[in-house]
């Protein structure tokens, strides 16, 4: 057991939680802070995901952080690429020695008397538990789970005699060279898979098939970001990368809102540019034409139109058809057809899972996070001092986990100035359940599974947010810290030795 208590303590080295951290390291540096991470490395998903190819789906520019620029050629980054980035920050603001790794947050419990969260983690394989108190408490531990991917049920998946993996657990051994490969899915971790198994070495697969129930809208990117190669060496460092940087975000929300307002338009555009460069034989309205609109589900990305190359050359295709049973060579579909394989992936997507999982409690009354409404879709009705980080399912995560970690400090600031010790969003009596809404507002298969797990969304600001970045820098960053919000003062102020990390 530990006794120590900081002022921020986030749930989570990732991306987001590496980010807070330096954010309360430069907008609020007379804050203590800790990490609690439940792995042993920092990265989060950058670090967790193996997968040959595995990369950005957004650019650089964006997903990178609003402080550190990113300097590389590419726009669209790789894994590894990623990671030393995160790492490097981490580094350079000094939070990589906050971090306590192997520690999983079971428990946080919230005391009103004191103004303090107690959280409870477990420590490794041991049993062993911890505790720490803070002040605030921000969890950006993302939302799915890390130990378990989606895989369904498929008949006869006993009967197959190869090799069957899932993305999210790849093998470092697997050996995929002139093997034939079938991945099942249709996202962003299909789309990059297949180019990237049969690429020209000693390793490329001998055929890859994306198979797919029903089609996903995929749009060519630039792998470099013209703009920024002709600023890199012509302005700072930073004033380039923030051109880029709002150039790339307003590029993202106006592709967005011509999605929304002329669907069929950009239906026919994405359809177009495809059949552009496929083969003249390529059945364009049977693979790529979805039946709902663009940005019902996230656009996935093939920078410089690989995944379009290697189906040109024939080294992959994409089948659309339904699984009758997985076979000992393969995959017997609806339509009669067998997919010889001797690998299969099951790129089939996530499990949710919400503030990782652990339980939070609110002076002595647990908290069912789907009966609470978020509040700038990052503070839950009726708990106190408290964040999370859900980043945009239109753009960049890092856009909104960059306006989270600024307002929680914009919050905290504003919480000494006047000497509060507790800030609680309060949900409206006028909000009736009819009223709400999903806080992920997309059709994904894995967002459909476990809506009802997740907080939700009011009618209108500061209760719902618009998956649109100007409109939340205007709310987040200028907007008013008191609308819909109690603060207080510990009845009981305690006093308790200080985390060193």
């Amino acid at each position: 057991m530990n006794d120590q208590h900081v002022d921020v303590l986030i749930v989570g080295a990732g991306l987001s939680g590496i980010g807070a951290a330096c954010h309360v390291r430069r907008d609020c540096p007379g804050k203590t802070v800790a990490i609690l991470e439940a792995r042993d490395a920092i990265g989060g998903t950058w670090d967790l995901f193996r997968y040959p190819g595995i990369r950005s789906d957004s650019d650089m520019f964006t997903l990178g952080y609003s402080f550190k620029p990113w300097t590389s050629g590419k726009s669209i980054a790789d894994g590894p690429a990623i990671l030393d980035y995160v790492r490097e920050t981490a580094r350079e603001y000094g939070v990589d020695r906050v971090i306590r790794f192997g520690h999983r947050v079971v428990r946080a419990e919230w005391s009103s008397a004191t103004a303090r969260w107690t959280v409870t983690s477990t420590v490794g394989d041991s049993g062993e538990t911890t505790t720490l108190t803070a002040s605030f408490l921000s969890v950006c531990s993302g939302y799915y789970r890390y130990d378990e991917g989606f895989t369904p049920e498929f008949p006869g998946r006993d009967d197959f005699a190869g090799q069957l993996v899932h993305p999210q657990h790849w093998p470092e051994d697997l050996d995929h060279a002139g093997k034939r490969v079938v991945v099942i899915g249709s996202g962003a971790t299909a789309v990059t898979l297949l180019p990237a198994m049969v690429r020209d070495d000693a390793t490329a697969a001998e055929h890859v098939t994306m198979l797919q129930r029903s089609p996903t809208y995929i749009s060519a990117v630039p792998s470099r970001d013209k703009l920024a190669d002709r600023l890199r060496n012509r302005l700072p460092q930073q004033l380039a990368y923030g051109i880029v940087r709002w150039k790339n975000m307003l590029t993202g929300v106006g592709i967005y809102q011509l999605s929304k307002r002329r669907p069929e338009f950009v239906k026919g555009f994405l359809k177009k540019k495809a059949a552009e460069k496929l083969p003249t034989d390529f059945d364009v309205e049977t693979h790529l034409s979805p039946s709902y609109d663009p940005w019902d589900q996230r656009l996935c990305a093939t920078p410089g139109g690989e995944l379009w190359r290697a189906i040109r050359a024939g080294k992959a295709d994409i089948v659309t058809d339904a699984i009758d049973r997985f076979t000992a060579t393969g995959i017997l579909l609806r339509s009669g057809r067998e997919l010889p394989a001797d690998i299969i992936v099951t790129a089939t997507g996530l499990n949710l899972l919400v503030i990782g999982g652990m339980e939070l409690v609110v002076d002595g009354e647990q908290i069912d996070v789907s009966d609470t409404v978020a509040y700038k879709g990052m503070m839950l009705s009726g708990v106190p001092n408290f964040a999370l980080t859900v980043g945009y399912t239109n753009a960049s995560w890092t856009l909104k986990a960059d306006l989270v970690a600024r307002y929680v400090c914009r919050l905290l600031k504003h919480m000494d100035k006047r000497g509060y010790d507790t800030v609680t969003p309060q949900r409206p009596a006028t909000f009736g359940d009819a009223d709400l809404a999903p806080l992920i507002d997309l059709q994904a298969g894995y967002v459909l599974r476990s809506a009802g797990q997740l907080p939700k969304q009011g009618p209108a600001a500061p209760w719902r947010l618009h998956q649109n970045y100007l409109r939340d820098v205007g709310l987040m960053r200028h907007g008013s810290l008191t609308d819909d919000v109690t603060f207080g003062r510990a009845a009981t102020p305690v006093a308790a030795p200080v985390a060193t990390g």
